[in-house]
């Protein structure tokens, strides 16, 4: 089993990001054209997601194979939502494949062991759901959401979200947050430098973007202004900028 379907834009240092839940390697256009302009983004799909809606898989099996299937070199990683849960996941496993780590909308996960079980039974309910009503049906419930409140009408984005109901559906199976381990006490271990975005309206992931830079040894945080979680859809050039401004040395 291996993630097919890497791909490239722009030119510089690389830049590896991975998308969140409903979308793909294509998600985000304008956001990773921006940062294209100074790195080689290399985006590829998750596990559940796009080219690779089969590919059924844990967060530490999907950090696995990511390590297979990214480059040898240090490079700079980056993740939305469950692509930064990913991401996370990636860094406590293979630091030193790490040059810098960028998060937005990421989580350290849910500590309470009952919130969790709790959260994983929500979960396996809504998978049931997808497969139930089909994923236009679901889109539409899911970005009606108050997170994504801020988003603006793109149909170019809709395009690039995924369309297979059992892959999605498996990938909360799999690798929805109550599948999570509570990663707290592996935090201040991690030795790659690390950036935590949030947009400012998005209550609990900002806390969490705190958090996570507090615990880290070289964390620094940063709330992206008027956006809600899909800060990177909601304000493109911003959130872009932000990470350009932080660039390592």
């Amino acid at each position: 089993m291996s993630l097919l379907g890497l791909q490239r834009q722009g030119s510089g240092p690389t830049l590896v990001w991975l998308h969140g839940f409903t979308q793909t390697k294509d998600s985000a256009h304008h956001f990773l054209s921006i940062l294209a302009g100074s790195y080689e983004v290399q985006t590829i799909d998750l596990p559940g997601h796009g080219q690779n809606s089969a590919i059924e898989a844990t967060l530490n099996e999907t950090a696995d194979l990511l390590a297979e299937a990214l480059p040898n070199e240090p490079f700079l990683l980056g993740g939305y939502s469950l692509g930064g849960r990913v991401a996370l996941h990636f860094a406590l496993r293979y630091p030193t494949r790490l040059k810098w780590l960028v998060m937005l909308g990421a989580t350290r996960g849910i500590e309470d062991s009952n919130e969790r079980s709790e959260r994983r039974s929500r979960d396996e309910t809504l998978a049931d759901h997808i497969e139930q009503v089909g994923v236009d049906v679901f889109l539409d419930e899911w970005l009606e959401q108050k997170m994504f409140a801020g988003l603006p009408l793109d149909p170019i984005e809709r395009a690039a979200r995924s369309t297979d109901a059992e892959g999605l559906a498996n990938s909360l199976r799999y690798a929805g947050s109550g599948t999570q381990a509570w990663l707290g006490p592996q935090l201040p271990a991690l030795e790659v430098a690390t950036l935590t975005l949030a947009g400012r309206e998005d209550l609990k992931f900002s806390a969490e973007a705190l958090a996570i830079a507090a615990s880290v040894q070289h964390g620094q945080h940063q709330l992206i202004e008027n956006a809600h979680h899909a800060a990177h859809l909601e304000r493109p050039e911003a959130t872009a900028l932000i990470i350009l401004g932080h660039q390592p040395q």
